[in-house]
C-alpha cells in the first residue's frame, strides 16, 4: 500500500531541525517493518495552529496525485493543533486516508471528545448533502413544469406504492434534453421521480439513443 509520510515542527528554530530529522527517519524505518511503499516525504518547520501549510497542502497533493491511501505521523499533534488538527483529519477521512501514529504503533485513535466532534461533522455534511440534492430536484421540477413539461405525466409505473422503477425512461431523457438540461440536471429531475439513475447512466444511454437515431438515418 502506498503511503506518505508527513513531519513537522512548529518553529524554525536551528535546533528543530533534529527533532524533523528524527521523525522522517523513526517513519521511514516505520514504514518497511510495516511493508508500505513510500511515495513521498514531507517535512516542514511550521505552526500546527495554521491550516495554510505548503506541507500540509503537499500532502493532499500526494494522496490525490499518487494514489497514496496512509499519512504516516510521529503523532496526532504533527498534523495540527486545536481545531486545525480536527479539520485536517476531518478532510483525510473523507479522502478515504488512513492515519498512522508512531507513538500509538498503529492506526490513530483519537479520544471520546475528538471522535464525537468528527461525527457530528461527518452526520451535518451529510444532511447538507442530502438537503442540496433535494433542492436541485426541487428546483429542476419546478423549472420544467413552467417551460410546460411535466416528465410526471409520462413516466411508466406510478401508483406503484414507492417501488423502486429500474428502467430508464429514454423517451424522458430525450426529451429533457432537447430542452437543454444538462445530464447532471436531468439525473437529478429523474431521481425526484423515483428513478434511481447516475449522470453517467443518463450520459450513456443518450449517447446510445443518439447512435441509433444516426444509424436510422442512414439505413432510410
Amino acid at each position: 500500500m502506498k503511503a506518505v509520510i508527513y513531519a513537522r515542527v512548529s518553529t524554525r528554530k536551528e535546533e528543530q531541525e533534529s527533532s524533523l530529522e528524527r521523525q522522517r527517519e523513526e517513519l521511514s524505518a516505520w514504514a518497511k517493518e510495516l511493508k508500505l511503499d513510500v511515495v513521498e516525504v514531507i517535512s516542514e518547520q511550521h505552526s500546527g495552529y495554521d491550516l495554510a501549510r505548503e506541507g500540509l497542502y503537499a500532502l493532499f497533493d500526494a494522496l490525490k496525485e499518487k494514489g497514496a491511501k496512509v499519512v504516516l505521523v510521529q503523532d496526532d499533534t504533527r498534523l495540527g493543533r486545536g481545531e486545525a488538527k480536527l479539520a485536517i483529519i476531518h478532510q483525510l477521512y473523507r479522502m478515504g486516508c488512513s492515519i498512522f501514529s508512531k507513538q500509538q504503533g498503529g492506526v490513530l485513535e483519537l479520544d471520546a471528545g475528538e471522535s464525537t466532534v468528527l461525527h457530528i461533522i461527518a452526520k451535518v455534511e451529510e444532511l447538507q448533502r442530502k438537503m442540496m440534492n433535494q433542492k436541485i430536484s426541487w428546483g429542476m421540477q419546478r423549472a420544467i413544469r413552467e417551460k410546460g413539461y411535466d416528465p410526471s405525466k409520462n413516466l411508466k409505473n406510478q401508483g406503484m406504492g414507492g417501488r423502486e422503477r429500474k428502467e430508464v425512461p429514454i423517451d424522458q431523457i430525450v426529451a429533457l434534453k432537447q430542452k437543454r438540461l444538462t445530464f447532471e440536471e436531468i439525473a437529478a429531475t429523474l431521481k425526484g421521480f423515483g428513478y434511481d439513475i447516475s449522470r453517467a447512466t443518463v450520459h450513456r444511454r443518450y449517447k446510445e439513443w443518439e447512435k441509433a437515431q444516426t444509424e436510422n438515418e442512414k439505413e432510410e
